[in-house]
């Protein structure tokens, strides 16, 4: 059993960004935009309003507040500064979904916040806090096996580790940086193959080296991608046929 989440909410005023209806009936979690990296007030409320009547769990996905970079490039901060850059965005989200009859039940930074976080113990400490701080007990998914995860799990903080379907790993365990070969999969045979394995294994094929362990408790797509609803699409029936029993880490 394992859970397919995908990143979500990312559109902004007209600008339209992925199909959140299509993939919201294939996933069981979801990560939303906060107004940082992607998303607005309106846009949240329409994707929270969308999961809730799917059964769908809702995440908080806060980023750099960079719509120009989509979040995918690292801005200078001090670490306290990132941490109530994470709980303004997460206290958005909790707000709207209020409004909305659901509730957020975990936070997942997203792009190069996450990718910083993974090795940055001040950074992952900063999230960490933030998120301890928020009311109603909220949950960290990481990037599996990195110093986030560590430092959740030494404040007592539920942590659930995530694995990416779409993207390329590095021999050390970390994802292939997007601007280097490899770093994204488009193929959705090719990723379901390389996801079969790992669950059938516990390793991760890695770009030029040999496979290395993780842990996963959830799948994550990138909502944002062209072939985002084909990829979900063909995992999803992929799993399920394999006897994979497609479930949230946490009840919505």
């Amino acid at each position: 059993m394992i859970d397919l989440n995908a990143d979500l909410g990312e559109s902004f005023g007209p600008w339209v960004m992925g199909d959140d209806a299509a993939m919201l009936d294939m996933v069981t979690s979801a990560s939303l935009a906060c107004g940082g990296h992607a998303g607005d007030p309106e846009t949240m409320f329409a994707t929270l309003v969308m999961a809730r009547d799917r059964g769908v769990t809702v995440g908080a996905h806060p980023g750099y507040a960079d719509l120009p970079g989509f979040g995918r490039r690292v801005i200078p901060m001090a670490p306290d500064a990132v941490g109530r850059m994470v709980a303004a965005q997460v206290g958005a989200l909790v707000g709207l979904a209020a409004l909305a009859g659901t509730a957020v039940r975990y936070v997942k930074p997203h792009g190069a916040l996450a990718n910083l976080a993974a090795d940055d113990v001040a950074v992952a400490s900063a999230i960490v806090a933030a998120v301890q701080a928020q009311p109603g007990g909220l949950a960290l998914l990481a990037i599996s096996g990195t110093v986030l995860e560590q430092v959740a799990r030494a404040a007592g903080v539920p942590v659930f580790s995530e694995i990416f379907a779409d993207r390329g790993y590095q021999p050390d365990g970390r994802l292939v940086p997007r601007n280097r070969p490899g770093a994204l999969l488009h193929d959705p045979e090719v990723a379901a193959d390389r996801l079969l394995s790992f669950l059938d294994s516990g390793l991760m094929a890695v770009v030029d080296g040999e496979p290395v362990p993780l842990a996963a408790q959830s799948i994550c797509l990138h909502g944002d991608s062209a072939g985002a609803v084909a990829m979900a699409r063909e995992l999803r029936s992929r799993l399920t046929a394999a006897g994979v029993t497609l479930a949230p880490f946490l009840a919505p």
